[in-house]
């Protein structure tokens, strides 16, 4: 009997390209959902439980809509001096981002929710937030737009994606769970599975 036979429905509540990719890794069957949530962080709201918040917000958001599985919210904020930051969305604002980087360590907070919506569930909700400390390695505007123009990482909050040319930026990476920083950390999400009695080698 395959693992298939014998989990629960697994639902990704994402529309990102980056999670999906990652969830592929576990070879498990799941599915995708857009949340579809407003994601702006609230007045006075810490860069920590605005992740967590929008995590759990995006799990229930698709609990709402599908019974008996497993709904995986995730969400991340990056932050430099406690200040949040986005996604630039354009070109001037990825290069004014980066500038502002350079040289310095730029937190990511990576918040995973697990919610189970099958009726007999144990664990209903479990949360976690992990934190990455990204060290920028110090470098002259040019090559920083350069790099902007090759990968075009405009969707990324930081301006860098760490699983392509972005690597070449980054000094150091210190973290507990490397696939965080991409968006999805994976060791405490099989963690959390394993509670909701996922098997991953049947």
């Amino acid at each position: 009997m395959s693992s298939s036979d014998t989990n629960p429905r697994l639902i990704l509540g994402s529309s990102s390209v980056y999670r999906k990719e990652l969830l592929s890794r576990l070879r498990l069957p799941f599915e995708t959902i857009s949340p579809d949530i407003d994601e702006t962080p609230l007045d006075g709201e810490t860069p920590e439980i605005t992740a967590m918040r929008l995590a759990q917000a995006k799990a229930e958001a698709i609990s709402a809509r599908v019974s008996n599985a497993l709904i995986i919210g995730s969400d991340q904020v990056a932050t430099l001096d406690g200040r949040q930051i986005g996604k630039p969305g354009t070109h001037d604002n990825a290069l004014q981002q980066l500038l502002s980087m350079r040289g310095r360590i730029v937190i990511f907070h990576t918040a995973l929710c697990l919610l189970d919506n099958r009726s007999q569930a144990q664990h209903r909700v479990q949360q976690a937030n992990v934190q990455t400390r990204v060290h920028f390695r110090d470098l002259p505007e040019a090559e920083l737009d350069a790099y902007l123009r090759a990968e075009q990482p405009y969707d990324c909050a930081g301006s860098a994606k760490n699983e392509g040319l972005g690597i070449a930026i980054l000094e150091k990476i210190e973290t507990d769970d490397p696939t965080a920083l991409t968006g999805l950390p994976l060791i405490t999400l099989t963690s959390m599975l394993r509670h909701a009695n996922v098997t991953f080698f049947n």
